[in-house]
């Protein structure tokens, strides 16, 4: 359930990376330069790490939910 959280939050950051890439200005003079870096860096920050917790997420919860579900369907049999 945590990795469909992760894989959603991969797809909307890059969805807003896609979005806001070709409308800041890294070139500008002032504070919309500082803007525009600082706002890519926590867009990767944020990318970087739900990637990260998608790809080293541990398996054996998912094994555990299997056993479960199993165990649910065997005790609606009986």
């Amino acid at each position: 359930m945590k990795t469909n959280r992760y894989l959603l939050c991969i797809l909307f950051c890059g969805f807003m990376l896609y979005y806001a890439v070709p409308r800041l200005t890294v070139a500008a003079d002032g504070i919309q330069s500082i803007f525009s870096i600082a706002w890519l860096a926590f867009a990767l920050i944020v990318l970087a790490g739900n990637l990260t917790a998608f790809l080293y997420a541990p398996k054996g919860q998912a094994r555990g939910l299997q056993k479960e579900r199993t165990k649910k369907k065997i005790k609606s049999f009986h």
